[in-house]
Parts: C-alpha cells; structure tokens; sequence
C-alpha cells in the first residue's frame, strides 16, 4: 500500500504549487527539493530580478528628476545594496512558501527525489524510499550552453550568476534578445553599464508582435542600448577579466570588448540523472512528453512546468501543476491554452502580450482587423511621463473576438489580468469598448483600442 498519494519532485512554482493543491484536496503528499523551496524562480529568477528591476526604476527617475521640477544632488548607486534588497524579497517569499506547505500538510524533504520505479521515489541524500501512487515531476530547466559561449560563471554567465553579481559590469554584452536579454540590458543600462545586445533572428523579442518589438528598438536606442539584430557570436575569447566577442552578420565580422557577457539564449529540460530511463519516461527533444492532463507515458507519472518544453513561464507551471493534480484526483481541469497564456516582460518600457500575432492570424487564414491606440494619448501616461508604446489588438473582423492583445508601456503587464478575462468570457471588441474605464489610467488604452478596431476610437 501506498504511503502517500503525490510526491513531487521539484519545489518551484510548478512543484509547490502543485503540493499545496493536492494537500487542499486531503491527498498526503510529500514535496522534494534539492536546493531552496520556490525554485529558480522564486530564489534566481522572476522575484530577485523584478526587485532588481524595481531598483533601476526608481534610479530613473532620479536621474530625470529635473523633467519633473524636482532638484536631487549627487546620487551613488550601490548595486550590491540592491542585490541585498533583492535577497531579502526572495527570503519573504520562501518563508511564506514554507508556511503554506505547512498549513497544507505537505511533508517537505530536503533532498533529491529519483525514480526507482513507477511508484517508488528514493531520497538520493538520505536512506529513505517513498512509495507514493502518483509521482509529479517538477525539475525545471537549466540555460541552455552553446560551444561558442563556454561559460565560466566569471566573465561568461547566465542569468543566475548576474542575480549575484554585486557590481555592474562596465561594458556588456548579451547574447539573446528574448525577456532575460532585454531585461538585463534595461537593468544594467540604468546603472551605467554600455549595453549591446546580440540576437540571432531579425529583431528583439522576437516572439512578440512586429510593431512591438519595433517600438522596444527605438526606446531601446534611446536610452544608449544598441541591438545587433539578424547577427550571431561566432566565438568568445577571454583574457582575464576581459572578453573578446566575435559578432558576425550580413554586414561582415564585428569584435567586441567587454567585462561580462550574459548568455540568454534558451533553456533545456533537467531530465537527467532521477530514473527517467529506467522508468521509462519518454522525452523528445530535452523535454519530458506530457498529454492534456500533464500526464507521461507511464500511468502516474507526471511532469509540470519547464521540464515539459509547453512555455517557460512560472504561471504556466502553477496552471500545469494544479491539472495535473486535479487530473489525478479525478476532477476535470480546463484544458490549458498555451498559445492564450499571458507573457510579460519587464524591461522599460514593459512588454505584454497573449495570443496571436498579427502575422500568425492572417497566417492561419483569419480575416483580421487592428486596433491600436498610442500611449501618447493616453493621460495617464503623459502625468507619468512614459508615453513611448502603443496598446494593439489582433481582432476577428467578422465576429469581433480578440485573437490577440500586444502591449508596450507604462505597467502595461498589470492590463493582462483584464485580457485574459475578456477572452476567456468570449468578450469582443464591441463590449470591450462599451465597459467604462476608470479615468485616468493605463487601462484606457484597452478601451480606446477596442473602440479603435471598429473604427470609433474617441481620443484619437
């Protein structure tokens, strides 16, 4: 007989997410974490960052505090004290974690968590075996490394190793225009650093809308950070704490110096070394294979969040975590909808986006009309002062529904929680439109570019 119901493997915002569920629906469960409860995100990644991001925001303003009529004498940045304010955000967050583990009689364990067979999971560090009836992989991804971009967690690094670095570097380098690249190059740019990013494919952000990434350039170019799209590093060369960059492009062969380069160019499942194999777990391409229900091949076993290769994103992993759950206890989730899944990037201005763009819908043969409203019109931003970006909607013509919302702006990730609620209530442009906004505020942009698809934008 089964000692417990769940054990998960893996305590990121997939894994705990997925615990404290199964504990609010009476399962025993156990969660296993080899390193810090939370996972990379919670400890390396979303939260330190965006405290970090927080900082920069506020050292922006400081520095344009004269477009606002207020006089601010020498500022000293401190970079390390706002590492240190970023640890201490992410331990709130981790004890917080722990004590609804806790409230939701979810074991905790502390170590790592390998398959022996479809129902037996072994604590690699400890002489303990659990014997569970449904196993739930939860182990995450690593930055993916290239031969080109060896690194050495000095001077080559990941996203990881600059979350701990106390100063910023001098001159950088980016490899990989996606969230982390454009996120580091805001963050760094701000504190003085000299930015270039270097990004394989035509433009930055690439999955995001055209226009957007356009406008994400030119403010971008604006604050000193310079793109080097459509280019690739053909090698790094480094020579003490300096490296060497070889860029290359259709306009020939470009060496660059600098103190740090941040790879960000993917990721890859960590489906090695727990007993994938032995149970056999099947992977394609890195990832683990999972059905609707995040269930594998193996009945019972389970995998969530980015070892499975659907979208990398900690609230794609909470959602899969809670189906797959609910599946086991034999409820009936909603189908997840990836390609509907909200994506926030927070550079300044912020990206924000779900659903297709408008290439991908004319692509898939739908008639499509375009809304858009400027945040140069908008009253909020103009009293903020951040009136580069646009609000964009991809909409259905016949019909009016929203196929896709692509934002840049002032805080335009908070407008997300509104978008996906309309779409998922099948609102259309029409009632989108018709609902009053509060005035004045970011939101408006939405109304107003809902108005504008049909041709009756007010402020614009």
């Amino acid at each position: 007989m089964a000692d417990y119901d769940v054990v998960v493997i893996g305590g990121g915002p997939g894994g705990y997410v997925a615990a404290i569920r199964a504990g609010q629906l009476n399962m025993k469960t156990a969660l296993m974490e080899k390193e810090e409860v939370g996972g990379v995100c919670l400890n390396w990644g979303c939260i330190p960052s965006k405290a970090l991001l927080r900082n920069a925001e506020v050292l922006s303003l400081l520095n344009h505090a004269e477009d606002y009529g207020i006089t601010v004498g020498d500022i000293q940045p401190d970079f390390g004290k706002a590492i240190d304010r970023s640890r201490k955000v992410v331990e709130k967050l981790t004890s917080g974690v722990a004590s609804l583990l806790k409230k939701n009689k979810v074991e905790y364990i502390e170590g790592t968590g390998v398959l022996e067979d479809r129902n037996t999971v072994a604590v690699r560090e400890a002489d303990r075996t659990l014997i569970t009836s449904n196993i739930v992989i939860a182990t995450g991804a690593r930055s993916r490394q290239l031969e080109s971009l060896p690194v050495d967690g000095k001077v080559v690094i990941t996203s990881r190793e600059a979350l701990e670095t106390r100063d910023v570097p001098a001159r950088a380098v980016i490899v990989g225009g996606g969230p982390v690249g454009v996120e580091f190059a805001y963050l760094w740019r701000t504190y003085g650093a000299e930015v270039t990013i270097v990004e394989m494919l035509p433009r930055l952000v690439p999955l995001e809308d055209q226009d957007i990434s356009r406008q994400l350039e030119r403010s971008f170019q604006k604050q000193g950070i310079k793109s080097m799209t459509g280019s690739q590093v053909k090698e790094v060369q480094v020579h003490g704490q300096v490296a060497r960059v070889t860029v290359t492009n259709d306009s020939g062969q470009t060496v660059i110096e600098c103190d740090k380069v941040l790879v960000g160019v993917g990721s890859r499942g960590n489906v090695e070394g727990f007993g994938l194999e032995e149970v056999g777990v099947e992977t394609e391409r890195g990832y683990i294979s999972v059905d609707e229900g995040m269930q594998t091949n193996v009945p019972g076993v389970y995998a969530i969040g980015d070892v499975t290769g659907e979208l990398p994103l900690a609230h794609v992993a909470s959602a899969q975590g809670v189906t797959a759950v609910e599946t086991i206890a034999g409820m009936e989730p909603p189908k997840l909808n990836y390609e509907l899944m909200p994506k926030a990037t927070y550079c300044r201005p912020q990206v924000a986006s779900f659903g297709l763009t408008e290439q991908q819908a004319r692509e898939r043969g739908h008639d499509v009309k375009i809304g858009k409203f400027p945040m140069i019109a908008s009253g909020k931003a103009l009293a903020l002062a951040e009136t580069e970006g646009m609000v964009k909607l991809v909409v259905d013509a016949e019909v009016g529904d929203i196929l896709g919302a692509h934002m840049i702006g002032p805080e335009v990730t908070e407008l997300l929680g509104e978008l996906s609620m309309a779409n998922l209530l099948e609102s259309t442009t029409k009632e989108l439109g018709w609902l009053v906004h509060p005035h004045p505020t970011i939101s408006e942009a939405l109304k107003e570019a809902a108005l504008a698809a049909d041709g009756d934008a007010i402020h614009i």
